[in-house]
């Protein structure tokens, strides 16, 4: 769905500047010919009702329109008829279509953000207004690489889709209902050490670097133990595994992972093993909220984990478990930790698993 220019008034709204590329320029590089329908119009032709119309396109994250704006193309009439077959076809009702919408837009559109400032700080002087020129140079080369990224988006949707659906089957390996109403997961909060005072001493662009400096290391991590990253927020990471294990693995490698950047700040880690409901990509509830609040116990540097934690990394020899004395943890009463520290590789394959030693 574009800007209705085609009923704006003339001498109203944005005006292209001779020369420059401009907003309709712009739309028809990403979106091809211009729009042709209204809202009514487009729905009528798909055969939607109006009212589920407008649902999917809010779900899908595009702004109201007025009902004379003519703002809807010949793809947006294709979209929308796909979505009329899957109603007709009963192979989706109304509130999956709905759901499916939200979570399509608002993915997409964090990914177009995210991408568009990758494309714009590779091509652009981040410092200088850009000259036409400038602006004619970054719509050409998206034109030529936007073709490969459409195919590269759709086969690591797939791949990811595969990768989603292999963990849900191998749950049900272990016993757990496929439907993931409610799994048993290890879940992760890593968190940057003092980012409040680091952030106050860097600039704009070198408090991104460290930003995405501390992201993309810790998803490199994740994805190599098969783990998955759930979100990001900034100074904080939060994934999740199918067994301790691979958490601890992963931890304990993000740790040195960012001890080797030696300017930086230091991570903390939070590790719990529990039940957790998924939902909107997210994960919820106590072992969630408790894996943050162990980061709080956790000291620069260090890795601290839940009994459940514990209980499931008995016998597993890469790993060594020190029990540290019970404390409150804010809203979850009082908790067991325990620091989680890699075993030494000379004596791990050597010794007899053992219960965990206390601090």
């Amino acid at each position: 769905m574009s800007t209705p220019r085609a009923s704006r008034p003339q001498g109203e709204g944005h005006v292209d500047t001779p020369g420059r590329p401009g907003a309709d320029e712009m739309r028809r590089l990403f979106l091809g010919p211009p729009p042709a329908y209204t809202r009514a119009q487009v729905a009528e032709a798909a055969g939607v009702p109006p009212d589920l119309a407008t649902r999917i396109w809010r779900a899908l994250g595009f702004a109201s329109l007025p009902d004379d704006a003519v703002a809807f193309s010949e793809a947006d009439l294709a979209a929308l008829s796909r979505i009329g077959d899957l109603l007709d076809e009963a192979r989706l009702d109304e509130r999956t279509l709905i759901r499916m919408g939200r979570a399509l837009g608002r993915t997409t559109a964090r990914l177009a953000q995210w991408q568009a400032e990758i494309m714009i700080e590779a091509l652009l002087d981040p410092q200088g207004r850009p000259s036409d020129d400038d602006v004619r140079r970054v719509m050409a080369t998206v034109s030529r690489l936007m073709p490969d990224f459409e195919q590269m988006l759709v086969h690591v949707w797939r791949s990811q889709l595969a990768a989603a659906a292999s963990r849900l089957i191998s749950l049900t390996e272990v016993g757990q209902e496929m439907l993931p109403t409610r799994l048993t997961l290890a879940v992760g909060f890593a968190d940057l050490v003092a980012f409040t005072r680091v952030s106050r001493e860097l600039d704009e662009l070198a408090l991104a670097d460290l930003v995405e400096g501390f992201e993309s290391r810790a998803s490199d991590v994740i994805a190599a133990h098969d783990g998955r990253l759930v979100k990001t927020l900034g100074d904080e990471v939060l994934f999740t595994t199918g067994d301790p294990r691979t958490a601890a693995l992963v931890a304990l490698d993000l740790v040195e992972e960012l001890k080797l950047d030696q300017d930086g700040p230091d991570v903390r880690i939070g590790l719990a093993y529990g039940p957790v409901l998924p939902a909107m990509g997210d994960v919820f509830g106590t072992t969630v909220n408790l894996a943050a609040r162990l980061t709080a116990i956790a000291r620069p540097g260090t890795i601290v984990a839940d009994a459940g934690m514990a209980e499931g990394l008995a016998g597993v020899s890469e790993v060594d478990l020190v029990k540290l004395r019970r404390r409150p943890a804010r809203g979850l009463g009082v908790v067991q930790p325990y620091v989680l520290r890699r075993a030494d590789p000379a004596h791990a394959a050597a010794r007899r698993p053992t219960q965990p030693t206390e601090r």
